[in-house]
Parts: C-alpha cells; sequence; structure tokens
C-alpha cells in the first residue's frame, strides 16, 4: 500500500557532515554495523575488519545514506567497555570503508570524547550518542570542537541504570523538556545540527513506547529532525513471543507510521526491506 503523499508531514531539514549538506527532506535510512561480539541480534558477525568492510558494502548496496558503526553494545547486562577498548574495536574500520565507498556516510555510536576525537581524524561524519552527553563531561564540547551533526538521545542518565523502567505521567511531556533543557546546553556551546532520538529500547514501558510511535509527531514540536530506532527491540518481539530478527513485517508497519508523521531517519538492521518501504513514498 502506497502512502498518500498528502499524509506524510513535511519539514526543511538539512545537515552538514563535513560540510557535505545532507537533505532531509525524503527519509534516510541508518543501517546498523555492530563490532561487538556480544550485540543481542548480531554480536561477533562483523568484528573483525574485513566481514565488517563486507557488512558494510552490503548495507550500502541494500540502500543505507548512512552507517552507524557501534564497538560498545548497549543490551542490558552487557560487558561496559573503556573509550581506548571501543578505539582498539574500530580500528581501520571507518578508513577502510571511506577508502573503498567514498560518499558513504559514517556515524559513530558512543558516549565517549576520546572516541569522537578518534572518529573524527578517520572520516566520521555524524555523532550517535545514547548518553546525551551525561556519560563523559568532555563528549559535548569535543562535538562542538569537530562541527559534526550530534544525534540526541532520551535515556537514563547513567550507563548502569539506563535500562531500568521508569512511569511517566506524559512520556512525550517528559520527552520535550528533557530535549529543551539538553538543546539548550547544546546551543550554548555552538552545537546546532542537532538530529532527535526519543531512545526506544532505554528505560521505557512498552505502552510508552507504542504512545511515542502514536505522538511522535509531537516529540521535539516539529523543530528538529527525527530519527527512529525501533529494529529489533525488545518492545515488538518479546510480547509476540518472537526472535528479534522474526519481527521485520511488524517493524515495517512501525516504520510506516513514523514516516506518515514526520521521522526522517530509520536507523535499522534490514535495510533493504526498509529501503523498499521507503521507495513507496
Amino acid at each position: 500500500m502506497n502512502i498518500p503523499a498528502s499524509s506524510i508531514q513535511r519539514n526543511n531539514f538539512s545537515i552538514n557532515c563535513n560540510g557535505r549538506l545532507v537533505d532531509l527532506n525524503t527519509p534516510k535510512i541508518m543501517g546498523i554495523l555492530n563490532l561487538t561480539p556480544d550485540s543481542f541480534s548480531d554480536g561477533g558477525k562483523f568484528n573483525n575488519e574485513k566481514s565488517a568492510l563486507l557488512h558494510a558494502e552490503k548495507l550500502l548496496k541494500d540502500g543505507a545514506d548512512f552507517i552507524d558503526i557501534g564497538a560498545q553494545s548497549t543490551r542490558p547486562n552487557a560487558e561496559y567497555l573503556s573509550a581506548e577498548e571501543e578505539i582498539r574495536r574500530i580500528g581501520n574500520v571507518i578508513s577502510l570503508i571511506k577508502k573503498e565507498f567514498p560518499e558513504a556516510l559514517i556515524s559513530i555510536d558512543t558516549f565517549y570524547a576520546d572516541v569522537v576525537k578518534f572518529g573524527y581524524n578517520e572520516g566520521m561524519d555524524v555523532v550517535n550518542d545514547i548518553s546525551g552527553g551525561y556519560f563523559d563531561e568532555n563528549l559535548l564540547p569535543t562535538v562542538a570542537e569537530t562541527k559534526l551533526p550530534y544525534i540526541l538521545m532520551h535515556s537514563n542518565s547513567t550507563y548502569q541504570n539506563m535500562h531500568e523502567k521508569i512511569h511517566y505521567e506524559d512520556i512525550i511531556v517528559s520527552l520535550n523538556y528533557s530535549f529543551s533543557k539538553k538543546i539548550n546546553e547544546l546551543q550554548k556551546l555552538g552545537i546546532y545540527d542537532v538530529i532527535l532520538d526519543p531512545g526506544f529500547g532505554f528505560g521505557k514501558t512498552i505502552e510508552d513506547q507504542y504512545k511515542m510511535i502514536d505522538e511522535v509527531q509531537h516529540i521535539g514540536f516539529g523543530k528538529y529532525p527525527l530519527l527512529i530506532g525501533i529494529s529489533r527491540k525488545s518492545f515488538i518481539y518479546k510480547p509476540l513471543g518472537k526472535h528479534p530478527t522474526e519481527i521485520n513485517e511488524e517493524t515495517q508497519n512501525l516504520h510506516r507510521k513514523v514516516l506518515e508523521k514526520g521521522a526522517k531517519i530509520l536507523r535499522v538492521h534490514d535495510v533493504a526491506e526498509t529501503r523498499n518501504l521507503v521507495g513507496e513514498l
């Protein structure tokens, strides 16, 4: 079923990735490249440079606009890595991808300032931070120095409690209050290229996460582009009694809904299926 063009919320957004202006007026796909041996859905598959490069090639061929590289698993009870270990795991992956695929846009999923510095020198284009700047006090000033776009995700304030379920009186009001405070801080630092991520899978009840999908158009008051990351998340597969890799149809139905309501970037494992959906718009 095609989505009527008139039903899609359209705001004029773009981001500056190392001098390259990326238009977000049409939805973009961020393909996930985990360099972790303990990721909950694809752990260990891509944690060496050769297999990571091959998977990056597949993501791009399947239609990814961004490749999101993560060296630290954020699943519950995952091993907590130092910045040095993240850098070791990333190795030459960024520069190898840039050499083979110069047009590829790369985000690094980290909450460490030192990893941002390393990634910037290797050629990364976007900082994807699950912590909102809470886990490393030097992160946000470092992001400001790079002038790269910054993905601000809503989560609990420490690594140890980021998956603790909080019962919000109104999750949308709480998200917007939190984002407003943090955006004010970012602007004081000179960070203006901001993408909002409501943080599906991080300290929110199943009910609140479905409310976030139903009311996604109200998150950020339409002033900032939204990234939605629901791929293989437990609030979808656990109630269905399914494995994370068995919920593609359900996930694409939810992707359709958030795109209709104005989401600009989908962060996903299954790029080809998501590209088919976006192609219908």
